[in-house]
């Protein structure tokens, strides 16, 4: 090495500040592993009853059986989606339009009113880290036991222990991605493929998928998740007000604070009623300080609020140092009992009023919806012929499709021109359930009263029993 390559060492002389070294920032924090402790708590048992109210419907929707088939079943390969009695075609589209704007206005208006009570509760990111957590307690312990687990070296028990709780967490993990796929393909068909497992490549792959995702996602990432992955956590401030239902620090009660003896008047000691326990950092999901105000890391999951009003028991001091409270309440300018006098600002009424309206506009055109589809699709091959009869003739397609699940018998008739008949070999017939036929039908005029050009026509399809009837525009080719 040259001696222009070398380092020369710098001769520092006494009092002299030393070269200050670059100094390199990382665009991104390093995840710091969070030990959540448990907590017991009117929360603490909603959120059990949320996550186990959503894992019913989850893992028990796709055994209930209607009418010889699965309940619920979005069909892809078929194009079908079951619901019950109701079957959705593809044709019906506005339906799941209309699905997701009343989940997105009807999320407005919760976040509204209540802030993320969804993300607390209900959010499969947090219903799955919350029973992974909820393994990792069975088989490591606490926090101070898994924090302690963690420090010590590698051994026999560790790896036992460790081996137990990922496998179960796989485990899980698998149930998943194994109920998700049942929703899209029979789950009695799967479990039959399972002791084989004769799956096809797309059950397969997303089997796995979800697995893989679910276990990724709320056994190893857990908070970097909602705090740095969810859009939710980014745009929800938009929909807050000062009015809105928040877990707040009720910071005027509880500083100045301070470790003190149970017992000791706080006043006189110039405290507040906190104690600076930090149990309300231990016990957070997403380990927030909720002391430092609201933050948008907060899930409102109301753990901070279940261990803070067991240390004020403790303590005798009153509970709600953190409650569930708004900004204005805390400042002060109403009592915190007129917050349901607070749901009528403009935010929630426009919120909830588009929400009604996309409600009710579904749920009334599903109670108008027909049992029967009808497309009529003209032979574009021989527009108009004449028969040995002498009438013009114009041929066509009749796609129906019966969307009930019971047959369905039917009349076809057609009208708009004087004489104007229907020729075909099943102008009356019976529609099986969830059918979809293809009828080739004759239309016959009598050439005086079909000059030359496009006559409007309308073809009548009818239930026998005068239960219902549509009716579908066409057009006949005279010449």
């Amino acid at each position: 090495m040259s001696d222009s390559l070398r380092k020369i060492p710098i001769k520092v002389e006494q009092g002299t500040p030393s070269p200050k070294e670059p100094e390199t920032r990382s665009l991104y924090e390093a995840q710091k592993k969070l030990y959540p402790k448990s907590v017991k708590g009117i929360f603490a048992n909603w959120r059990i009853l949320f996550i186990l109210g959503t894992q019913l419907v989850f893992f028990g929707m796709p055994w209930l059986q209607w009418n010889g088939r699965q309940a619920v079943l979005w069909d892809m390969v078929n194009r079908k989606f079951y619901l019950f009695g109701l079957t959705i075609w593809p044709q019906d589209f506005v339906y799941l339009a209309a699905l997701l704007m009343s989940a997105a206005f009807g999320l407005f208006v919760w976040t509204t009113i209540a802030g993320r009570l969804w993300c607390g509760y209900a959010c499969p990111q947090t219903v799955y880290t919350e029973i992974m957590l909820w393994i990792e307690h069975w088989t490591e312990g606490d926090r101070n036991q898994r924090m302690k687990l963690d420090k010590e070296a590698m051994s026999a028990r560790k790896f036992r222990i460790k081996l137990t709780k990922h496998s179960l967490m796989i485990a899980f993990s698998l149930l998943t991605g194994f109920t998700l796929v049942g929703w899209f393909t029979p789950v009695r068909d799967l479990v039959a493929a399972l002791p084989t497992f004769d799956f096809g490549p797309w059950e397969t792959f997303w089997i796995f998928f979800y697995a893989g995702f679910t276990y990724l996602f709320a056994a190893k990432m857990r908070e970097q998740v909602c705090k740095y992955m969810c859009p939710y956590a980014r745009f929800q401030s938009v929909m807050f007000d000062e009015d809105t239902l928040v877990i707040s620090y009720d910071e005027k009660r509880g500083e100045t604070r301070g470790a003190r003896k149970k017992g000791t008047d706080a006043k006189a000691a110039g405290l507040g009623d906190c104690i600076d326990c930090k149990q309300c950092i231990h016990v957070c999901p997403v380990g927030i300080d909720i002391r430092d105000g609201l933050q948008y890391e907060c899930i409102g999951c109301a753990a901070c609020i279940d261990i803070c009003d067991e240390v004020m028991d403790k303590m005798g001091s009153p509970r709600g140092l953190i409650r569930y409270t708004t900004e204005a309440a805390l400042e002060g300018k109403y009592p915190e009992s007129a917050f349901w006098s607070r749901l009528k600002r403009p935010r929630v009424v426009m919120y909830a009023l588009v929400l009604a309206i996309v409600l009710g506009s579904a749920l009334t055109s599903l109670a108008l919806r027909q049992p029967l589809k009808v497309d009529i699709i003209r032979d574009r091959a021989s527009l108009v012929r004449e028969t040995d009869d002498g009438l013009l003739e114009n041929s066509y397609s009749i796609r129906l499709i019966n969307v009930s699940d019971m047959p369905i018998k039917l009349e076809i008739s057609v009208e708009g021109l004087e004489g104007i008949k229907l020729v075909s070999d099943q102008q009356k017939l019976t529609l099986a359930p969830m059918a979809n036929e293809l009828i080739p039908v004759r239309v016959q005029v009598e050439p005086e009263h079909a000059p030359q050009g496009s006559h409007k026509i309308k073809f009548e399809i009818k239930a026998q029993d005068d239960s219902f009837e549509i009716e579908e525009k066409s057009s006949f080719i005279g010449e």
